[in-house]
């Protein structure tokens, strides 16, 4: 699930308008007609079960059985929502539950409607791929959308939908045309569909036909809220916009876009990939202005005047809002690629590729930096592409084979009704209808099994409503011993496999339960894995609910009854080219099956594991949540594409931190928390989001690895927006020997630092500030990185230029070309009404031949200690900070004027000084740092109030040095190291009670170290302040 967040402003004002038929009670489903349609899943036996629902409950229902014609003349709207509802679904007020799924299936034909189809929780609506059936709106369509998926009733607060869109999981949409062109272009607006959703949730095979008269107002697709999500083939035609959307997080694939006016609008968006997007002849492609990051690849846009709109600037607030990659983008007839929202081009477009463009905040690895132009695509392995684009392949439907091709599980034996042990039948009809060459159709239902599940290669598995494979009994439950639940192939075969539409879960204690083990080498096609989830706990049958795994905040007993699983997936070795399509691996949060969604803690050790040594695995829009130790890892492998992936910490960490309750595995690389947290502060031994170790061609399109929570407590703030985002202090791991390495648009919500290399903070989030996540837009390791401290920040300041557009790429030197004794204090706001500096002088040949050497030399000739330069050629000197100046909010992203006299420097800005400090006679400047670290200046300090929290270095007071504290701080997980009073050592991630840079500069911070005479260690109430992994002078932490 995701965090709550209410609904963007634009659908309050719809609420009113929004209707919906909830009639109770409808006809029994009869028994199976023979229809028309050759689509075998029309004309197989429907006898899924659903074990929990009321007697007589019925799964598969044919909107015909209950009365719709589809003739295009009828109203078939009460027909349909009668077939959606019967049987006491959880619809209007019910919050959430799995006892009554699910599947609507249309025939053939065209459904009138005259008001919303209104989804039920749990349910799969699906038509005839052979033949779309269309559902058509009337000339007097009265309601928000043709298919309302979760509708505005109003009966709490009129803003509210009815379920909480973050916690509506497990349904699809597939195979329709819906036709809104009798809707008059006078009417208010009406959607297509309206899906705020979340995890396992998808649309497929969707065209949406709208109108194309002017002044219409019909949206395709629109999406306010939710975590999260899928959604692919899907074509718009017509209409005012396209798709509007806002979502946590989304992966959107193969959508088409005709003639719209705006194909997409991007409202909120964390993280979120557009991949294989085609937009054709539309006034304007895709609309970023209010997107948080977004990324755009292997695309094209056609016939539309402006390709990308955004409100990126370099002065904007928060700072890495509207974070864009476009990679592999092929524009034909489009005069503007990307433009700003005051209108100027920021990309001339034309009939061109564009390899890769960008812009937000970058690590390359050293950073960050603001950035705005084109970059080095990243280095795609051959094994992940077809032709120049990644390989993609939705998920099959067999629309082409006979019924006779199937063989169902509930035929062959197997009960599915949550009780009876159906290992043995389930088997039998896997081995026997693949070694046949059949289809293996799991009916709904909850197949109990106390062995392992073997799929052999050549297997292809299919579920009808989310069928749930559970594994039960001690079989499981040895955490010294795990085995799978399902196991894919045995180690060292080959083969291809297809698996998609199910669910694999556990019942009860099941510590040695690995639910998905994936062994099979495949060549040629690679094996697929669509919409298969595993799910723990949190449900009915799993007796792993609210009764028996409560929230023990106050208490620190781990509930060994509750050990859910060892892992969800691990992808073995010799394991290869395997497919995976929106899958949400999930150890619940919360019980699905509780009228309050009350949480739960459940454990679950590990998440999706891959450790291939072949590599080539393709992610495409999956979700990895609550896992003890991690939720992804890949180890020793190769190409890997991955986008987007999602995460959640657990919510009950750090009651208890990881690894409890599970002992550390060496031979699975498990995180070594005792080792790696020893001496740290903070919420170290909380799980990992993402872990690579010893890999290479590790490509991710967007990540987004959140932590809500401090034990169970989701109102303490520590994943506040702009707050102190410290619900934990690490989520990306990197170890051993790395190579191309690459996260685009990397999101994270409460934590401290977003990527860690072995041991070294690369990346701290309160630098990459977004509205709500913190975004990296572009994070690259160094080729051939591991086991070595990363370099320093780069100390150049470029420019480059592509096509009529200049996009400045800056980078504040760490130490920057200066004068002896001149220390560079940082980026610094200034006023024409009350100049932080208040003389300006002169340089020897004017303002043309500024440079910061020159501009110190005037200063300190003219009996100045600080010296700053300005807009390109300005010079200003002073003895102290006046008029309330300081380091600039936006720390160093308007400070990027090169200098009129030495173009590599950069001499500060628009009201932008870059400011320097000579040092005084009393004391020695501080001298060069330990590789990663940064002076950032001399702050202010009280001893009522500390800036930083106190260390002892080893030694003690008199072995003080600035390397002794920056090594302590280092070790104990901190990225501010500050030295005061010659031997005083203080560290922290943030400068507490108010402390800034000292109003006199450098003037106070003149006491040697005691360890080392030859270095500066602050003063009285003075602290020399140093930052591990950011350049000098950006915003203090």
């Amino acid at each position: 699930m995701g965090f709550i967040r209410s609904a963007v402003l634009a659908v309050l004002a719809l609420a009113a308008t929004c209707q919906g038929v909830n009639t109770p009670g409808a006809k029994a489903e009869s028994t199976v007609e023979k229809r028309a349609s050759t689509y075998w899943y029309e004309n197989i036996a429907h006898q899924g079960v659903a074990p929990f629902a009321p007697s007589g409950y019925t799964v598969y229902r044919n909107v015909k059985d209950f009365g719709a014609k589809g003739d295009g003349v009828t109203d078939d709207t009460a027909a349909i929502n009668n077939a959606i509802l019967s049987g006491g679904r959880c619809g209007r007020l019910c919050t959430s539950s799995t006892l009554t799924p699910a599947i609507v299936y249309f025939p053939a034909g065209t459904y009138l409607i005259s008001t919303p189809i209104i989804d039920q929780y749990l349910t799969n609506i699906v038509g005839d791929p052979t033949n779309l059936p269309t559902i058509k709106a009337t000339a007097g369509f009265n309601g928000i959308a043709l298919i309302d998926g979760d509708t505005y009733y109003g009966d709490n607060n009129p803003n509210d939908p009815n379920w909480i869109s973050t916690n509506v999981f497990y349904r699809q949409v597939r195979n329709f045309k819906l036709d809104m062109t009798s809707i008059p272009a006078s009417a208010p607006r009406i959607y297509g569909i309206h899906w705020p959703t979340a995890q396992a949730t998808s649309l497929q095979n969707i065209q949406v036909t709208m109108s194309t008269a002017s002044g219409n107002q019909q949206v395709g697709l629109f999406v306010e809220n939710g975590s999260a999500g899928f959604l692919t083939d899907m074509t718009f035609n017509g209409g005012l916009i396209g798709a509007s959307v806002g979502n946590q997080q989304y992966t959107m694939r193969n959508l088409v876009f005709n003639n719209c006016g705006t194909a997409i609008v991007s409202g909120f968006t964390w993280e979120w990939v557009y991949q294989g997007i085609s937009i054709n002849n539309c006034q304007l492609g895709i609309d970023i202005t209010a997107a948080e990051s977004i990324t755009l690849i292997d695309s094209s846009i056609t016939g539309t005047p402006v390709g990308i709109k955004t409100s990126f600037s370099a002065n904007q607030s928060p700072p890495t809002a509207n974070s864009l990659i476009v990679e592999n983008l092929s524009l034909n007839n489009v005069p503007v690629a990307i433009q700003s929202a005051s209108g100027a081009t920021l990309l001339a477009g034309g009939t061109t590729t564009i390899a890769a463009w960008g812009q937000g905040h970058q690590y390359v690895p050293g950073g960050p930096t603001t950035f705005q132009g084109s970059i080095t695509p990243n280095s795609r392995p051959a094994s992940l592409l077809s032709g120049s684009k990644y390989y993609t392949r939705s998920k099959p439907q067999y629309e082409t084979l006979p019924v006779s091709s199937f063989r169902s599980v509930r035929s062959a034996g197997a009960t599915g009704n949550a009780v009876t042990d159906d290992t043995a039948a389930l088997q039998n009809v896997i081995n026997s209808a693949t070694a046949a060459g059949q289809v293996v159709y799991f009916d709904a239902g909850i197949y109990r099994i106390t062995k392992t599940l073997s799929i052999p290669p050549g297997a292809k598995l299919v579920g009808e409503e989310y069928p749930i494979i559970m594994s039960s009994g001690s079989f499981f439950n040895d955490q010294n011993n795990p085995k799978p639940v399902v196991q894919v192939g045995t180690p060292g075969q080959s083969g291809q496999v297809e698996w998609s539409d199910m669910i694999v879960a556990t019942q009860g204690t099941q510590a040695g339960a690995v639910l998905i083990e994936w062994n099979l080498n495949t060549s040629g096609t690679p094996s697929g894995m669509w919409d298969v989830h595993t799910r723990i706990g949190g449900f009915k049958g799993s007796n792993l609910q609210v009764a028996q795994c409560p929230v023990t905040a106050s208490s620190s007993a781990v509930n060994t009854a509750c050990i859910g699983a060892y892992m969800s997936m691990h992808v073995t070795a010799g394991a290869s080219n395997l497919y995976m399509e929106n899958n949400w691996f999930w150890t619940a949060d919360h019980d699905i099956d509780d009228s309050s969604n009350t949480q739960i803690t459940i454990f679950n050790g590990r998440g999706l594991y891959i450790e291939s040594t072949a590599g080539t695995f393709w992610l495409v829009g999956t979700a990895v949540e609550h896992h003890t130790l991690y939720q992804y890892q890949f180890a020793n492998t190769q190409n890997i594409y991955a986008g987007v992936i999602q995460t959640e910490t657990p919510y009950y960490q750090p009651n208890p931190n990881a690894p409890t309750p599970f002992a550390v595995n060496t031979a699975l690389n498990d995180p070594d928390f005792a080792t790696s947290c020893a001496g740290k502060s903070g919420r170290c031994a909380d799980a990992w989001g993402l872990r690579i170790l010893s890999s290479k061609n590790v490509l991710i399109y967007a990540a987004g690895l959140y932590s809500f929570f401090e034990n169970n407590d989701g109102n303490s703030g520590c994943d506040a927006a702009l707050g102190p985002e410290n619900c934990q202090n690490n989520i990306v791991d990197l170890e051993g020997t790395l190579s191309n390495i690459g996260i685009y648009n990397l999101g994270t919500v409460g934590v401290v630092n977003q990527v860690v290399e072995n041991g070294n903070v690369l990346a701290i989030a309160s630098a990459n500030v977004n509205a709500f996540a913190d975004i990296v837009a572009l994070f690259r390791l160094a080729s051939g990185s591991g086991g070595v401290t990363p370099p320093p920040p780069s100390s150049s300041t470029t420019k480059s230029t592509t096509g009529p557009t200049t996009m400045s790429t800056i980078t504040t030197s760490s130490s920057p070309p200066k004068q002896t004794g001149w220390n560079f204090l940082g980026c610094y706001s200034d006023n024409v009404n009350g100049r932080t500096l208040g003389n300006q002088v002169q340089v020897p040949g004017g303002a043309s031949a500024m440079s910061i050497d020159a501009c110190e030399a005037a200063c300190k000739s003219a009996g100045y200690t600080i010296a700053g330069v300005e807009y390109s050629g300005e010079c200003w000197c002073d003895n102290k900070v006046q008029n309330g100046g300081g380091p600039a909010p936006d720390g160093n992203a308007q400070c990027t004027m090169t200098c009129s006299g030495a173009p590599q420097q950069t001499c500060g800005g628009p009201n932008r000084l870059d400011v320097y400090s000579l040092a005084t006679s009393t004391g020695s400047a501080p001298p060069p740092v330990a590789t990663g670290w940064n002076f950032r200046g001399c702050y202010t300090d009280s001893v009522d109030a500390r800036a930083l929290i106190a260390e002892s270095v080893p030694g003690g007071p008199t072995s003080m040095t600035v390397e002794a504290c920056q090594t302590v701080c280092k070790g104990l997980g901190y990225v501010l190291a500050g030295l005061e009073f010659a031997d005083e050592c203080y560290c922290g991630n943030s400068l507490a009670n108010g402390a800034t840079i000292a109003p006199d500069g450098n003037a106070q911070c003149n006491m040697n170290c005691a360890g080392n005479a030859a270095e500066t260690c602050g003063g009285s109430n003075r602290l020399d302040i140093y930052s591990y992994g950011q350049a000098n002078g950006t915003q203090p932490l």
